[in-house]
């Protein structure tokens, strides 16, 4: 066989072990890639919470953590079960504001049948990115309505009404107008208490949707393009994100019989610090009783105060600085003037008895004259003091000492 036939056959041979080698690898490579590329994906999911009764601040700090929730999930969207009859602007508010600045789609659906957004429901529907209601439910009646003292009708009460209309109807404006809404609906909600149900809420372009239910609801907000994507929500799965132990209270704090228990709790600890402060004074605790009291006032005045409705709360910064100046006035002030009831005489005539004189002539029954703390004065006494004896005063009648020898 000649040299170079040796030597290509020998190269064929390297190449055909180099490609052998090379093919070992690629079969797992390729069934790999096979097999990643045809894995199924992981289905979509969307999250939900239910909002049933008044909106306050709970509400608003669990709208707030649920967005958050789902947008860490990368959920499809948020749906909000609402059914409620109204509750503070300042906590609707809020809750459109997480809405505006929400990193997932959120959608408002007014469910069961039978459910109601009224009031600040209203706002907190039109403000969603999709707005959807269940058959037989309604939405309006977005009047404001504030919380006060008394029910006067007087010329600063109407003055305050006016205000409020006008300022609930340009943010209800600004929201319908934002989401693409009926505006003129949306300021008749609020101006005249109009309300629809959501057969005419959809016709009137108030909202966008009707569903029998959340099933239902997935199946039409499929395709729908919300928050910049579209919603891929027709087999999706659904995440409940419920309510932390803590919004669960303070939730029921907020509802009128709690309120009005706390109420009476608070002005129960008012009292109950003004009468440790005073007895602090006669007994001798050496302040403990006042350190109840402080904390007695300071709780009171929490419950009184920290919870009320807008327009009539107040802040720690001040109820911190009066606990501490009642205290103060009630330890000092208060607890001086009792004090000094108790203490010894220091002026007029009982200031004088006891003390010492020197008989300056004959004092008997009949008068002389005695030397008191650097004065002359007149006095008598029982039995008879030579001059320069000593004596004390026993009492006094006008301008004349009763005296008596010293024993």
């Amino acid at each position: 066989m000649p040299v170079s036939a040796v030597v290509s056959g020998g190269r064929a041979i390297e190449c055909l072990e180099l490609e052998s080698g090379m093919l070992k690898w690629w079969i797992p490579l390729a069934i790999a890639e096979s097999l990643v590329g045809t894995a199924a994906p992981e289905p979509a999911q969307v999250g939900l919470i239910t909002i049933n009764g008044a909106i306050g601040p709970a509400t608003a700090n669990y709208v707030a953590r649920a967005i958050d929730a789902a947008a860490e999930q990368r959920d499809q969207c948020l749906i909000i079960l609402l059914d409620t009859p109204g509750g503070l602007l300042e906590s609707t508010k809020d809750i459109v504001q997480t809405f505006y600045a929400s990193k997932v789609p959120v959608v408002v659906y007014v469910s069961p049948s039978g459910a109601s957004a009224g009031s600040a429901g209203v706002f907190i529907t039109l403000a969603a990115d999709i707005a959807a209601m269940a058959p037989n439910t309604v939405i309006g009646a977005a009047h404001p309505v504030a919380f006060g003292i008394g029910g006067g009708a007087d010329s600063t009460n109407k003055v305050m009404k006016e205000k409020m209309e006008n300022y609930t109807s340009s943010f209800i404006e600004s929201i319908a107008d934002k989401r693409h809404r009926n505006v003129e609906w949306a300021k008749s909600a609020v101006l005249k208490s109009v309300a629809t149900t959501a057969q005419k809420a959809l016709k009137a372009n108030v909202i966008d949707l009707i569903a029998d239910d959340v099933p239902d609801l997935l199946k039409k907000l499929d395709g729908r393009t919300a928050g910049g994507r579209i919603l891929q929500t027709a087999n999706a799965k659904i995440v409940d994100i419920p309510m932390s132990a803590g919004e669960r209270v303070f939730q029921l704090i907020w509802r009128p019989e709690v309120m009005f228990l706390l109420l009476l709790i608070g002005l129960a600890l008012i009292g109950l610090a003004i009468a440790l402060f005073v007895i602090d004074v006669f007994a001798p605790t050496h302040g403990v009783l006042t350190a109840g009291g402080v904390v007695s006032f300071f709780l009171g005045a929490l419950m009184l105060f920290n919870r009320a409705a807008p327009g009539f709360g107040l802040s720690l910064a001040w109820i911190i600085p009066a606990t501490v100046i009642t205290a103060a006035f009630f330890t000092f002030m208060v607890g001086s003037g009792i004090r000094a009831q108790f203490k010894p005489v220091r002026a007029g005539t009982e200031t004088m008895i006891g003390k010492r004189v020197i008989a300056l002539s004959l004092t008997d029954s009949r008068g002389g004259q005695v030397f008191f703390e650097g004065e002359r004065w007149n006095a008598v006494s029982e039995i008879s003091i030579e001059p320069g004896q000593s004596g004390e005063v026993t009492g006094r009648n006008g301008l004349t000492l009763n005296v008596k020898p010293t024993t």
